[in-house]
C-alpha cells in the first residue's frame, strides 16, 4: 500500500492463542515443563511401590498440561466472532485491526503499547506492563511476504522500542 501503510490478513486459530500466552505469561510458557517434571515424579513413584500417589501424580500431570490449551480452544469456541477472518491496517500512527465482516474492530495507538515480542510463530503485542494483561497475536500467515513481515519488525521497534526476548 501507499504511505508506507500495510494491510494484513489471517485465519485466527485457537494455537494462536495459547501462544501467545505462553510467550506473554510464564505461568503458561512452563506448564508443559512442570507437567513433565510432575509426570516423573509420578512414574518413580509407582515404580517405588506407591501406586496410589503415582496415579494421582499422572493424573494432575495431564490436568497441568492440558488445561490451559483447553481453556483457549474453549473459550475460543464459544466467541463467535474469534475464528472470523481479520485484516489489518497497519501504518506509523497505528495498527487497525478488523474482523472481515465488520463484528469487531480495535484500533491500536502504538504509544498505548507496552511492548511486543517475536516469536517463531508471530508477533504478540502487549497492552500492559503485566504478564497477565491483554495482548494482541498477529501469525506470521497474516504477511503476504517476508518484506512485510521485516517491516512490520522495524516499524515495532520504531514505535514501540526493542522487542522483549522470547
Amino acid at each position: 500500500m501507499s504511505d508506507g501503510q500495510m494491510e494484513l490478513r489471517w485465519d485466527p486459530h485457537p494455537s494462536d492463542w495459547v501462544h501467545g500466552l505462553r510467550a506473554a505469561a510464564p505461568v503458561y510458557r512452563f506448564a508443559p515443563w512442570f507437567a513433565a517434571a510432575f509426570g516423573v515424579a509420578a512414574v518413580v513413584l509407582v515404580f517405588l511401590g506407591q501406586l496410589s500417589a503415582g496415579v494421582f501424580g499422572m493424573a494432575c500431570a495431564a490436568v497441568i498440561a492440558a488445561l490451559p490449551v483447553v481453556g483457549v480452544w474453549i473459550s475460543f469456541r464459544r466467541n463467535p466472532v474469534a475464528a472470523t477472518t481479520m485484516t489489518a491496517k497497519v501504518d506509523e500512527s497505528s495498527l487497525r485491526m478488523m474482523t472481515v465482516d465488520g463484528t469487531a474492530y480495535s484500533d491500536l495507538d502504538w504509544a498505548k503499547l507496552s511492548g511486543w515480542l517475536e516469536t517463531r510463530r508471530g508477533f504478540v503485542l502487549r497492552t500492559g506492563p503485566e504478564r497477565a494483561s491483554p495482548f494482541y497475536p498477529v501469525p506470521n500467515r497474516a504477511f503476504a511476504e517476508p518484506e512485510q513481515r521485516q517491516r512490520f519488525r522495524e516499524l515495532l521497534t520504531r514505535r514501540i522500542g526493542p522487542g522483549a526476548g522470547n
